[in-house]
């Protein structure tokens, strides 16, 4: 299963820690997504797409590559976060409508805290300090796996 992980870790590196770990498991290449251009994708059986949450949604960069993309009937994507306010339902609703429309079954969603000091959280220093901690990037780990053994039955 040849994997690409497209991801954007701006202010604490937060979703790279849980990028590199998903991408050890998958043996696949993380990349910003202004490093990569749309056709690409074609070449890959399974896409993963995760930033941090900026305001209730997925880095901008990231929402930009998929509003870029051509239409990919079927291609198989996972979507990944890190948030101050973990609720994944709520956060992961742009990328994945966008994803949907433009032919991508979404196989897997993984979002754990991390250190959030965004506008005001900077004043009391944030919030989640210390995340994704071992504990999270384990969980990664688990969530790679889980998708890796499925890929590798069908």
């Amino acid at each position: 299963m040849k994997t690409l992980i497209i991801y954007v870790s701006i202010h604490h590196k937060n979703t790279e820690k849980i990028a590199k770990v998903m991408g050890d498991v998958l043996n696949a290449r993380p990349v910003k997504p202004w490093a990569v251009k749309p056709e690409e994708l074609s070449d890959y059986d399974l896409v993963g797409f995760g930033s941090g949450i900026y305001w209730w949604r997925h880095h901008w960069a990231l929402l930009k590559l998929v509003d870029s993309l051509p239409r990919v009937e079927g291609k198989k994507a996972f979507i990944f976060s890190t948030a101050g306010m973990n609720i994944p339902w709520y956060n992961h609703r742009a990328l994945r409508k966008k994803l949907k429309e433009k032919g991508f079954q979404i196989v897997g969603e993984f979002s754990c805290k991390g250190w959030d000091t965004n506008g005001w959280l900077a004043k009391i220093g944030g919030i989640n300090k210390g995340h994704p901690n071992e504990r999270d990037l384990e969980k990664a780990r688990r969530f790679a796996e889980r998708l890796k053994n499925l890929y590798d039955q069908n």
